[in-house]
C-alpha cells in the first residue's frame, strides 16, 4: 500500500512538472545585460492617465546566469538575454528559474 502511495505521489510529481513546462510565462522581457530588475509594474506606469497607486510589487534585481533568462518569483515576467541561450527558444518549454534556482535539479 505504502509503495503504491508513493509511485503516485512520484507520477503527481512529474505531471505538475510536466504542466508547468507547457505553460508559457505570461510576459517575456527581452534585456541587454544580465542583471535586471522587476516591480511588477514598470508597463503600467505610462501615460496620460496614470496615477500612482499601490500596483506590482516590491522591486527587485534579479541575474541571469548560463540559461539564459531568469523568471521573477512574484510576478512571473520572465526576462530573456538578447543573444543568449534562450533567445528565440519556445519559452513554454523552459523551465522556470527564479533567482538563485537551476533547472538542471528539478
Amino acid at each position: 500500500m505504502a509503495r503504491q502511495a508513493a509511485n503516485a505521489c512520484t507520477k503527481a510529481k512529474h505531471i505538475l512538472s510536466a504542466c508547468r513546462m507547457s505553460l508559457p510565462p505570461p510576459e517575456v522581457s527581452k534585456v541587454t545585460t544580465r542583471r535586471v530588475w522587476c516591480d511588477g509594474a514598470t508597463d503600467i506606469r505610462t501615460g496620460k492617465n496614470y496615477r500612482s497607486a499601490a500596483l506590482g510589487h516590491p522591486k527587485i534585481y534579479l541575474e541571469i546566469d548560463e540559461h539564459g533568462y531568469v523568471d521573477c518569483g512574484y510576478c512571473d515576467r520572465r526576462f530573456v538575454l538578447e543573444g543568449g541561450p534562450a533567445d528565440g527558444v519556445d519559452q513554454s518549454q523552459l523551465m522556470d528559474i527564479s533567482e538563485g534556482a537551476d533547472p538542471g535539479h528539478r
